[in-house]
């Protein structure tokens, strides 16, 4: 009988060991608590429906496929750490993430350090693939494309010619305005000023500034919990210039804070609205059965961003079955992927840059998100 025991327990612990051994984790970084909260939960819950679908095939090879969402707060101190922590977890072998590009670039240095792949569903900021890392890929577009087809519709579609651009100070929000101002200027357009400002809830000072220069245009970069109420108190205190802002207005909770004041706005996307993609109807029904809330477009983006750590394991697994991939092989494999997804085909450049990308311009007819599509671009960073 001891000797019966004495086996049993010799082969669960055999069992747990295997168990541990195959157990493959894949984390999600992204505000999940504060004012941008609405943006970063959509990255998470895309992230988290990929794995749940994915995790009976990797059952069946013998690995574990475990989702691990982290909040990153959309602080910078706060990624450092939790990219830091994440690190140092083995069987953490790939992140989704994150929202804010200030937030992205000083964590990937650290993924850098230990060859931890990072797939970007939403960084924008030249800087994320520019630096040439092999562990940092993007799924979305650049600042540097996306700052510019927001100027050229401005100017070439709108009409505008005296604009007055506001930023968060962030490295995300000036990035951005600064490429509008540019090519705004190249276009021929007037910038009235250009002015940074950490101010969240009283804008009257850039206001009176607005009714000074009279701009017929106010481009905001920065994030919607800023860009909604600058919206509506601009239309508060009677300034009518059309309001433009990038992707980080790209978010429900960007209507529900401007309120009726959304009507006539327009916002740039390298997250294309659920209607724009075949494949997302199907997606939106699961994702709605699963948690009882409709997609908005970073759901999108994370869930193929999750896909394409996915798709790079499998590879992996098929290759070698029993072996656990090491984080060099993921961040190689990544790079590697073809993989038609819900935005469409996911290719990377050398860069980590998406082969091509497509860029958004949103206008609000009614206070109801997303808005309707009026202009669609293809571009490659490489043309």
């Amino acid at each position: 009988m001891k000797n019966t025991l004495l086996s049993i327990v010799v082969m669960l612990a055999s069992v747990t060991a295997v168990a541990q051994a195959n157990t493959i984790k894949i984390a999600s970084v992204s505000p999940l608590s504060g004012s941008q909260a609405g943006l970063g939960e959509m990255i998470k819950l895309g992230a988290q429906l990929a794995i749940e679908e994915a995790s009976p095939w990797f059952r069946e090879q013998g690995y574990n496929l475990v989702f691990v969402p982290q909040d990153d707060q959309a602080s910078p101190d706060v990624g450092v750490a939790t990219a830091r922590r994440l690190v140092n977890d083995r069987d953490v072998l790939g992140i989704v993430g994150h929202l804010n590009s200030g937030v992205a670039i000083p964590a990937s240095e650290v993924y850098k350090e230990y060859n931890l792949a990072m797939v970007s569903p939403a960084n924008t900021h030249p800087q994320i693939t520019d630096r040439g890392y092999l562990t940092v890929s993007r799924i979305c577009g650049r600042d540097d494309v996306q700052g510019p087809v927001g100027a050229e519709y401005a100017v070439k579609e709108l009409g505008a010619k005296n604009i007055f651009i506001v930023h968060d100070k962030t490295t995300y929000g000036q990035g951005v305005a600064t490429t509008f101002r540019e090519k705004a200027q190249q276009l021929g357009a007037k910038i009235a000023a250009f002015d940074g400002t950490e101010e969240r809830s009283n804008f009257q000072s850039l206001i009176l500034r607005m009714r000074v220069f009279q701009p017929d245009l106010v481009y905001f970069g920065g994030i919607y919990d800023q860009g909604g109420v600058l919206l509506k108190q601009m239309r508060e205190r009677g300034i009518k210039a059309i309001y433009l802002g990038p992707d980080a207005m790209d978010s429900s909770e960007f209507v529900k804070i401007a309120q009726d004041a959304v009507v006539g706005a327009y916002y740039t996307t390298v997250a294309g609205p659920v209607d724009q993609f075949p494949a997302a109807l199907a997606f939106g029904e699961r994702f709605a059965d699963r948690f009882r809330k409709s997609p908005e477009s970073y759901a999108l983006y994370g869930f193929d961003a999750a896909n394409v750590f996915i798709e790079a394991l499998k590879s992996l697994i098929t290759r070698s079955p029993g072996a656990l991939p090491t984080r060099t092989e993921v961040a190689e494999a990544v790079r590697k992927v073809s993989h038609t997804g819900i935005t469409g085909l996911i290719e990377f450049d050398g860069k980590g840059d998406r082969l091509k990308s497509d860029y958004y311009v949103i206008r609000f007819d009614e206070a109801i998100y997303p808005g309707k599509t009026v202009k669609t671009i293809s571009y490659s960073p490489n043309e």
